[in-house]
């Protein structure tokens, strides 16, 4: 296991595979890197593939403190850091895309060299002037209620995100490997991370990146509506939209050769 301590003394698991380009791979909420495995093999062939588990997530340690995007920005910066990287595409899916929005708000394009955005959408609740918010989570009354079914049903919680995420129904293996990687994240950290998510709009803030990017739409997603995914492609100058038909919200899971694909030819026509 690799591991490096953040500037405020985190320990946080991280993983290199490969060489070449470097693409920084971040998840979503509650996930783990082990969520990029059908992934990691394929890209590593052509790119130096780093992924990391979020402080509170995965293998990192479970600190029940600073669980705000912010801060997970920082934890990217003090990875790159460490790591002495440039040139880097980074790419997030869901939550992980508005860590990495918010690094970009953060540090400028310190580092980097091009952006990925998997299915999020840039604002969670809906309301009179957005209407593509968060499926599940849309309000501050679905909020309480998530945070409801958290704390008193902790596996029930991460089971039911196994459904939400995927088009197809989940098979009795991949509900089980979804449901433990998500239980690695204690549900305090759970609720206090996706406190902050669900109150940040981004809508200002996205047609002021100036990187090229590549914004990944599940046609199918049960957690966001496509056209709230499909908005931050609509408003970052000259990105590219790629929709996957066939799938939900794990996109890179169940069009996985597609996504390998589509995020290969992304980094190598930045780098050329």
């Amino acid at each position: 296991m690799a591991t490096f301590k953040t500037n405020d003394g985190v320990e946080i698991y991280y993983e290199v595979t490969g060489e070449g380009k470097p693409l920084f791979m971040l998840p979503g909420w509650t996930c783990t890197t082990k969520f990029w495995k059908k992934n990691v093999t394929e890209l590593s062939k052509t790119c130096k593939v780093i992924c990391m588990d979020m402080r509170g997530h995965g293998e990192s340690e479970k600190v029940m403190h600073s669980h705000r995007i912010s801060r997970y920005a920082m934890d990217v910066k003090n990875l790159l850091d460490y790591l002495n990287v440039s040139d880097v595409t980074v790419l997030g899916w869901s939550m992980g895309a508005s860590i990495l929005w918010s690094y970009i708000e953060l540090f400028g394009n310190y580092r980097l060299k091009g952006l990925v955005c998997v299915d999020q959408a840039p604002l969670q609740y809906t309301g009179p002037d957005w209407q593509w918010g968060q499926n599940g989570c849309y309000d501050v009354e679905m909020f309480i209620r998530t945070c409801y079914d958290i704390k008193y049903n902790p596996r029930g919680a991460a089971e039911g995100l196994a459904y939400a995420c995927l088009h197809h129904e989940p098979d009795s293996e991949e509900l089980k490997f979804i449901a433990d990687e998500i239980s690695k994240c204690p549900p305090y950290v759970r609720i206090e991370i996706m406190r902050d998510h669900t109150n940040l709009d981004w809508r200002d803030f996205i047609p002021q990146i100036k990187l090229p990017a590549l914004v990944c739409v599940a046609r199918n997603s049960n957690v966001f509506p496509w056209q709230g995914s499909a908005w931050v492609g609509e408003h970052i100058e000259g990105a590219k939209t790629e929709f996957f038909e066939n799938s939900g919200h794990m996109l890179f899971w169940e069009e996985a050769e597609k996504f390998n694909s589509v995020v290969k030819d992304f980094v190598e026509q930045i780098n050329k």
